[in-house]
């Protein structure tokens, strides 16, 4: 593998994914000595792709084009990528990821399902293989092609940094507005059944008011934010800025922040990489897969509990089992957006509190 010269990583899921593929892709781009590393990606994780250092090229698909005319993306794809590559690495298990992995590569790797049934013939065409366990951390499962080659690492989150342009214009916009030390608070998630309710956030925003330092409220563009921006209680020391940044610039201000509370989704994980003190609020998210990863410890939690503290991490989650499994975070919403949230606000203050009386700013 010495030769490895061209890289193909396939990333066929969610923002949050594609973000904790930034190590093996560091890791990749340092031990073969700055290679060519291309990205397969859903076309909606686009806008954090595009902030990875050490990328070329990065191929989309897009499941609109599936809808409308599948063939004629899957031949394009196909045609662009077909033995281009000295090694393909894909991180799911998926048929059609897989199947791209041992099209493009002189050598595949891929994720594949313990399930025999599902990974029989992959395990067969691929060079090598590992199987994707969901009671380890999607970052450790992404590593784990790197021992297949023989690849010293460390578990840690690669950080990805901002543009000095981003930082400045960032800093400029919160003089604009006298703010200096400030907290932030993501209340949205990229599904609405992860979203802590209306009636309890309204009651937590109220108490976070009151701790004399600015909360800004971030979000994207989408529906799900904008919805939320709409029915934002109006407090004294919340700032809306719902809408507001882009995902670069939000990188810029994780990074000028003092801490991240909110819900768990990939602004948890920036924040996580920038070893940011993090209160995060979880509902039925499998927490062995999805936590925040402390770089210090170099891990996550296993278990799923209501409340629990590791490194500079505290996690709330829903104690409430599943109506359909009967588990606590069993990291499913089988098909529902509306699933009950029993965590006091109060109590997740409680913890704010105590910790930002203890860094006295």
């Amino acid at each position: 593998m010495n030769s490895t010269k061209q890289i193909l990583i396939i990333i066929q899921r969610s923002n949050g994914d594609v973000f904790l593929s930034s190590s093996l892709i560091k890791a990749l781009y340092e031990n073969y000595e700055e290679p060519q590393i291309d990205l397969l990606i859903n076309d909606d994780t686009i806008s954090i792709a595009e902030l990875f250092p050490f990328i070329r090229n990065i191929y989309t698909f897009s499941y609109s084009k599936k809808r409308k005319a599948r063939w004629r993306q899957e031949k394009d794809i196909v045609l662009d990528l077909y033995k281009k590559y000295d090694l393909s690495i894909n991180l799911t298990a998926s048929d059609r990821s897989v199947i791209y992995a041992l099209i493009a590569g002189k050598k595949s790797i891929s994720a594949v399902e313990i399930n025999k049934s599902k990974s029989w013939w992959k395990k067969i065409f691929l060079t090598h293989y590992y199987y994707f366990d969901d009671t380890k951390h999607i970052l450790e499962n992404n590593l784990k092609s790197l021992s297949l080659l023989n690849i010293n690492y460390k578990n840690i989150h690669f950080e990805i940094e901002a543009s000095t342009r981003t930082f400045l214009n960032i800093k400029s916009r919160l003089d604009s507005i006298m703010v200096t030390n400030f907290i932030i608070f993501h209340p949205s998630a990229q599904y609405e059944y992860k979203i802590y309710p209306k009636k309890l956030r309204d009651k937590l925003l109220k108490n976070l008011s009151k701790l004399g330092v600015p909360i800004l409220v971030t979000g994207s563009s989408n529906l799900i934010d904008m919805e939320i921006k709409k029915i934002l209680p109006s407090l004294p020391n919340i700032h809306d800025f719902i809408g507001q940044t882009s995902i670069e610039e939000f990188f810029a201000l994780s990074k000028l922040s003092l801490g991240y509370i909110g819900m768990d989704t990939l602004n948890m994980h920036i924040a996580a990489s920038q070893n940011k003190r993090i209160f995060a609020i979880f509902g039925p998210t499998k927490l062995s897969m999805w936590s925040p990863w402390s770089n210090t410890l170099h891990k996550a939690t296993k278990s799923n509990e209501p409340l629990q503290s590791y490194d500079n991490i505290t996690i709330f989650q829903n104690s409430i089992p599943c109506k359909v499994c009967g588990k606590v975070g069993c990291g499913s919403n089988h098909g529902k957006n509306e699933l009950i949230y029993d965590i006091d606000p109060k109590e997740i203050f409680n913890e704010v509190e105590k910790w930002f009386i203890k860094i006295k700013i």
